[in-house]
């Protein structure tokens, strides 16, 4: 019986790696390379200047709850002020299978509240769809999708409204951390968010290209709903149903020059749930679509080729772990692609932090846990296998403020 030598196997082993990684290593150059290109002047004008994209039109402000009354008060406050400013605009609140106080806060905070109780469809997109035919004969413009432990900016309405004037048919806003300071863990969050919910929309807005759905702080027209309802009910309802839209050839538009802020867990149990769905979740999407995608690309369908470039980009953790092996293997070519990656991805994160203005101080401090992150990491890729099951049900992230 024939053994491959050693080389042999070193040999395949490097192109595996190499197989796994450059094509999202050049994904990230390019989108990193864009993301750091400076908007468009004539974008940031209109959303700052409330006579631009200003309208009667009403916006219905949809916050979907969960059992969230310890928290959706200081949310509902930002939001009704925001509403009121606006002059045409609500807020409504989804009690989505609620057993607190979720649906007496919200209307105290004088809030509307739709009340929904289903034991077996449950999750936010079930919740989403249920909501939306109940307020599509009321005539909205569009409904502007805010999570219960979000805070946005002052100027959110506006600059929404200012892309649906220049035609938009679906605006993601900047989603970020509210809570960055409160531990080591959340200010390692708020760089992967700004990697990935700021850097990579603003680079695909840049190439032109559909900036995507991110599940916090994004807008879609009613007359959009009408002809692609919000039918998507995995644990990604946000990704599954940006590939709809990009399957129709609908394109979200990236409004840079707001933001939202959401809380994200401290607590490493719930951290670890929450990282589990999202990443669990994107693979099951790649098993679900990957193929279709791929298709479209070979069949000349461009607008196909971004989201399964960004579907077979692993986590950063994961591609930096497989970037580091085969940049320590043995042999030029090999670990001179794994330090290209690395490079590229040094380069991704260090973007992310100018476009989100963290100081190099602070970046220094996260540098210093990402050794510990990415053996947490490794730790977690069986839960995070597991959340890919097509069956798997949507769990809300625990609030938990304890390390």
């Amino acid at each position: 019986m024939n053994f491959m030598t050693f080389d042999a196997v070193i040999a395949v082993v490097a192109a595996l790696l190499v197989f796994a990684t450059l094509p999202g290593t050049l994904y990230l150059l390019v989108l990193s390379l864009a993301g750091l290109r400076a908007p468009s002047r004539s974008a940031d004008a209109a959303a700052v200047d409330p006579g631009v994209g200003s309208s009667s039109e009403k916006i219905a402000i949809v916050v979907p709850a969960h059992n969230e009354s310890a928290g959706i008060a200081k949310t509902l406050a930002n939001l009704c002020d925001i509403a009121g400013r606006d002059g045409a605009a609500c807020v409504v609140v989804i009690a989505d299978n609620c057993d607190d106080d979720t649906a007496k806060i919200a209307r105290t905070m004088g809030a509307r509240v739709l009340e929904r109780k289903n034991s077996f469809r449950r999750g936010k997109g079930y919740a989403l769809d249920w909501a939306f035919c109940r307020l599509k004969h009321e005539k909205f413009l569009a409904y502007l999708i805010i999570d219960a432990d979000t805070i946005a900016e002052p100027n959110l309405l506006t600059a929404i409204r200012a892309r649906f004037a220049s035609g938009a048919q679906a605006v993601q806003t900047r989603y970020t951390v509210l809570n960055a300071e409160q531990s080591p863990r959340t200010r390692l969050a708020e760089l992967a968010l700004l990697a990935f919910n700021c850097l990579r929309p603003r680079g695909r807005h840049a190439l032109g290209l559909s900036a995507g759905i991110l599940g916090n702080g994004f807008a879609l027209r009613r007359s959009l709903l009408e002809e692609i309802p919000y039918t998507a009910t995995s644990v990604v309802e946000d990704l599954e149903y940006h590939l709809k839209l990009v399957g129709r050839g609908v394109k979200v538009e990236f409004a840079d020059d707001t933001a939202v802020r959401g809380e994200m867990p401290v607590a490493r149990h719930a951290q670890g749930t929450q990282r589990a769905r999202w990443e669990g979740g994107r693979l099951r999407m790649l098993l679900d679509h990957g193929a279709t995608l791929a298709r479209g690309v070979l069949l000349g369908q461009g607008r196909f080729l971004d989201p399964l470039l960004d579907l077979l980009l692993l986590p950063l953790g994961y591609h930096a772990l497989l970037l580091l092996c085969l940049a320590l293997m043995p042999g030029i070519w090999g670990s001179t692609i794994g330090m290209f990656g690395l490079l590229v991805l040094a380069l991704h994160v260090i973007a992310a932090a100018r476009i989100g203005d963290v100081s190099l101080a602070r970046l220094g401090g996260i540098a210093l846990q990402v050794p510990g992150y990415l053996l947490w990491k490794l730790g977690r890729l069986r839960s995070t296998l597991s959340a890919s099951r097509a069956a798997t049900r949507w769990v809300r992230t625990a609030r938990e403020t304890t390390l």
